[in-house]
Order: structure tokens, then sequence, then C-alpha cells
């Protein structure tokens, strides 16, 4: 599972379109990771410009 700092999002969407099973959206200033959806794969977080996302321990 992936944790969102919101803290240090700047919601650019990059995460978004990395995700391969669309479980990242993002409306307006509001970043919301599906938990169903998630694969746990880290591809948001290797990607995230700012480091605002990071996978759960």
């Amino acid at each position: 599972m992936i944790d969102v700092l919101l803290e240090f999002c700047d919601f650019c969407g990059t995460c978004v379109g990395v995700c391969p099973t669309d479980a990242i959206t993002l409306e307006q200033v509001q970043l919301h990771i599906d938990s169903e959806l998630c694969a746990g794969c880290g591809d948001c977080v290797d990607i995230c410009p700012v480091g605002a996302l990071e996978r759960q321990a």
C-alpha cells in the first residue's frame, strides 16, 4: 500500500499516469489511492518529483 504525504504533494498528476491498476485519482487538490485497486508496485513512488508518496512499512 502507498501513503500520500499531502504536505509535500503539489497535485501535478504525474503518479496518476504511471499507475498500472488505475488506483490513483486526482480531483482538484485531492489525491486518492484506492487501496482495493493498488497493487503496491511503487511506480508512483519512484516517479513522484516531490517525494509525496511512500510505501507503507
